[in-house]
Protein backbone atom coordinates (compact mmCIF):
# COMPACT_ATOMS: atom_id res chain seq x y z
CA UNK A 1 0.00 0.00 0.00
CA UNK A 2 1.19 3.49 -0.83
CA UNK A 3 2.52 5.24 2.31
CA UNK A 4 0.82 8.51 1.30
CA UNK A 5 -2.52 6.72 1.02
CA UNK A 6 -2.01 4.96 4.35
CA UNK A 7 -1.12 8.26 6.03
CA UNK A 8 -4.26 9.87 4.60
CA UNK A 9 -6.39 6.97 5.89
CA UNK A 10 -4.85 7.19 9.36
CA UNK A 11 -5.32 10.97 9.42
CA UNK A 12 -8.94 10.64 8.28
CA UNK A 13 -9.59 8.00 10.95
CA UNK A 14 -8.00 10.18 13.64
CA UNK A 15 -10.06 13.19 12.50
CA UNK A 16 -13.25 11.14 12.86
CA UNK A 17 -12.27 10.09 16.40
CA UNK A 18 -11.57 13.70 17.43
CA UNK A 19 -14.49 15.28 15.61
CA UNK A 20 -15.81 18.37 17.37
CA UNK A 21 -18.94 17.75 19.43
CA UNK A 22 -21.59 19.79 17.60
CA UNK A 23 -25.22 19.42 16.75
CA UNK A 24 -27.00 20.65 13.64
CA UNK A 25 -28.94 23.44 15.40
CA UNK A 26 -27.74 26.82 16.60
CA UNK A 27 -27.88 25.86 20.28
CA UNK A 28 -25.80 23.31 22.13
CA UNK A 29 -27.96 20.40 23.28
CA UNK A 30 -28.26 19.97 27.08
CA UNK A 31 -26.97 16.37 26.96
CA UNK A 32 -24.05 17.38 24.75
CA UNK A 33 -23.17 20.16 27.21
CA UNK A 34 -23.40 17.79 30.19
CA UNK A 35 -21.16 15.26 28.45
CA UNK A 36 -18.58 17.95 27.77
CA UNK A 37 -18.78 19.20 31.38
CA UNK A 38 -18.15 15.67 32.68
CA UNK A 39 -14.60 16.16 31.40
CA UNK A 40 -14.10 19.34 33.42
CA UNK A 41 -12.78 18.11 36.75
CA UNK A 42 -13.82 20.06 39.84
CA UNK A 43 -13.40 20.02 43.59
CA UNK A 44 -16.40 18.71 45.55
CA UNK A 45 -17.83 21.14 48.11
CA UNK A 46 -20.53 21.05 50.75
CA UNK A 47 -22.11 24.50 50.85
CA UNK A 48 -23.79 25.34 54.17
CA UNK A 49 -25.82 28.16 55.68
CA UNK A 50 -27.23 29.05 59.09
CA UNK A 51 -29.41 32.01 60.00
CA UNK A 52 -32.93 33.25 60.63
CA UNK A 53 -34.26 31.06 57.80
CA UNK A 54 -32.67 27.93 59.31
CA UNK A 55 -29.82 25.58 58.56
CA UNK A 56 -29.26 24.03 55.13
CA UNK A 57 -26.57 22.48 52.98
CA UNK A 58 -26.01 21.01 49.54
CA UNK A 59 -23.20 19.50 47.45
CA UNK A 60 -21.75 21.58 44.62
CA UNK A 61 -18.88 21.58 42.20
CA UNK A 62 -19.91 24.91 40.61
CA UNK A 63 -17.64 27.06 42.80
CA UNK A 64 -14.73 29.24 41.71
CA UNK A 65 -12.59 32.20 42.64
CA UNK A 66 -13.64 35.61 41.34
CA UNK A 67 -10.97 37.93 42.77
CA UNK A 68 -8.58 38.24 45.70
CA UNK A 69 -9.29 41.95 46.25
CA UNK A 70 -11.55 41.58 48.11
CA UNK A 71 -11.40 37.76 48.41
CA UNK A 72 -14.51 36.62 46.55
CA UNK A 73 -15.96 33.32 45.31
CA UNK A 74 -18.95 32.46 43.20
CA UNK A 75 -21.33 29.62 43.98
CA UNK A 76 -24.08 28.43 41.65
CA UNK A 77 -27.37 27.25 43.18
CA UNK A 78 -30.36 25.82 41.32
CA UNK A 79 -33.49 27.88 42.03
CA UNK A 80 -35.57 24.69 42.15
CA UNK A 81 -33.39 23.20 44.95
CA UNK A 82 -35.18 22.65 48.26
CA UNK A 83 -32.50 24.74 50.02
CA UNK A 84 -32.72 27.75 47.68
CA UNK A 85 -35.02 29.95 49.81
CA UNK A 86 -32.98 29.26 52.96
CA UNK A 87 -29.74 30.39 51.30
CA UNK A 88 -31.46 33.38 49.71
CA UNK A 89 -32.85 34.55 53.06
CA UNK A 90 -29.75 33.89 55.20
CA UNK A 91 -27.32 35.68 52.83
CA UNK A 92 -24.33 33.81 54.34
CA UNK A 93 -22.69 30.54 53.42
CA UNK A 94 -19.60 28.43 53.91
CA UNK A 95 -17.87 26.61 51.06
CA UNK A 96 -16.43 23.45 52.65
CA UNK A 97 -14.08 21.80 50.14
CA UNK A 98 -14.09 18.08 50.91
CA UNK A 99 -10.95 16.02 51.32
CA UNK A 100 -10.55 12.72 49.47
CA UNK A 101 -11.89 10.72 52.45
CA UNK A 102 -15.21 12.61 52.68
CA UNK A 103 -17.21 11.33 49.69
CA UNK A 104 -19.89 10.03 52.08
CA UNK A 105 -20.65 13.66 53.03
CA UNK A 106 -20.96 14.62 49.37
CA UNK A 107 -23.51 11.84 48.90
CA UNK A 108 -25.48 12.87 52.01
CA UNK A 109 -25.65 16.55 51.08
CA UNK A 110 -26.24 15.80 47.40
CA UNK A 111 -29.29 13.60 47.84
CA UNK A 112 -32.71 13.71 49.44
CA UNK A 113 -31.41 13.04 52.96
CA UNK A 114 -33.35 15.13 55.52
CA UNK A 115 -31.43 18.25 56.57
CA UNK A 116 -31.11 17.29 60.25
CA UNK A 117 -29.58 13.94 59.29
CA UNK A 118 -27.09 15.61 56.93
CA UNK A 119 -25.69 17.71 59.75
CA UNK A 120 -25.60 14.75 62.17
CA UNK A 121 -22.56 13.52 60.21
CA UNK A 122 -19.25 15.30 60.66
CA UNK A 123 -18.18 17.82 63.27
CA UNK A 124 -19.50 21.34 62.67
CA UNK A 125 -18.30 24.67 64.06
CA UNK A 126 -18.63 28.26 62.88
CA UNK A 127 -16.42 31.23 62.14
CA UNK A 128 -17.56 34.82 61.41
CA UNK A 129 -20.93 34.39 59.65
CA UNK A 130 -22.18 31.47 61.78
CA UNK A 131 -22.57 29.28 58.66
CA UNK A 132 -21.58 25.67 59.51
CA UNK A 133 -17.86 24.97 59.01
CA UNK A 134 -16.90 21.30 58.55
CA UNK A 135 -13.97 20.21 60.71
CA UNK A 136 -11.51 18.21 58.60
CA UNK A 137 -12.52 19.85 55.32
CA UNK A 138 -9.58 20.61 53.06
CA UNK A 139 -10.51 24.30 53.24
CA UNK A 140 -13.58 26.23 54.39
CA UNK A 141 -14.44 29.69 53.06
CA UNK A 142 -16.86 31.51 55.38
CA UNK A 143 -18.73 34.04 53.23
CA UNK A 144 -21.33 36.78 53.05
CA UNK A 145 -23.43 36.76 49.87
CA UNK A 146 -23.02 40.29 48.51
CA UNK A 147 -24.73 39.91 45.13
CA UNK A 148 -26.70 37.39 43.12
CA UNK A 149 -27.89 37.11 39.56
CA UNK A 150 -30.19 34.68 37.78
CA UNK A 151 -28.73 32.77 34.83
CA UNK A 152 -30.88 30.06 33.30
CA UNK A 153 -32.05 27.66 36.01
CA UNK A 154 -29.51 28.84 38.61
CA UNK A 155 -28.60 31.84 40.69
CA UNK A 156 -24.94 32.83 40.72
CA UNK A 157 -24.09 33.92 44.26
CA UNK A 158 -21.18 36.34 44.62
CA UNK A 159 -19.68 35.63 48.04
CA UNK A 160 -17.20 37.82 49.88
CA UNK A 161 -14.90 35.68 52.03
CA UNK A 162 -14.89 36.74 55.69
CA UNK A 163 -12.74 33.92 57.13
CA UNK A 164 -10.78 30.87 55.94
CA UNK A 165 -9.91 27.64 57.74
CA UNK A 166 -7.68 25.05 56.05
CA UNK A 167 -5.96 21.71 56.59
CA UNK A 168 -2.56 20.86 55.16
CA UNK A 169 -1.40 17.48 53.91
CA UNK A 170 -4.65 16.20 52.43
CA UNK A 171 -5.87 15.62 48.89
CA UNK A 172 -9.07 17.10 47.53
CA UNK A 173 -12.10 15.06 46.61
CA UNK A 174 -12.57 15.68 42.90
CA UNK A 175 -15.41 14.90 40.52
CA UNK A 176 -14.37 13.93 37.00
CA UNK A 177 -16.03 11.83 34.30
CA UNK A 178 -19.06 11.30 36.57
CA UNK A 179 -16.96 9.71 39.33
CA UNK A 180 -15.13 10.73 42.48
CA UNK A 181 -11.37 10.72 42.20
CA UNK A 182 -8.30 11.97 43.99
CA UNK A 183 -5.57 14.06 42.33
CA UNK A 184 -2.07 12.59 42.11
CA UNK A 185 1.22 14.47 41.67
CA UNK A 186 2.57 14.32 38.13
CA UNK A 187 6.22 13.88 39.19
Amino acid sequence: MNSKLMTAEVMNSAAQMHKPMMNAGCEVDQQLFRQGMSNLGAAVNVITTQGAAGQAGFTASAVCSVTDTPPTLLVCLNRSASVFETFKANKVLCVNTLNAQQSHLSNLFGGKTPMQERFSHGVWNSLVTQAPVLEGALVSFDCEVVQSMSVGSHDVLICEVKAVQSQDGQNALMYFNRSYCEPKPMN
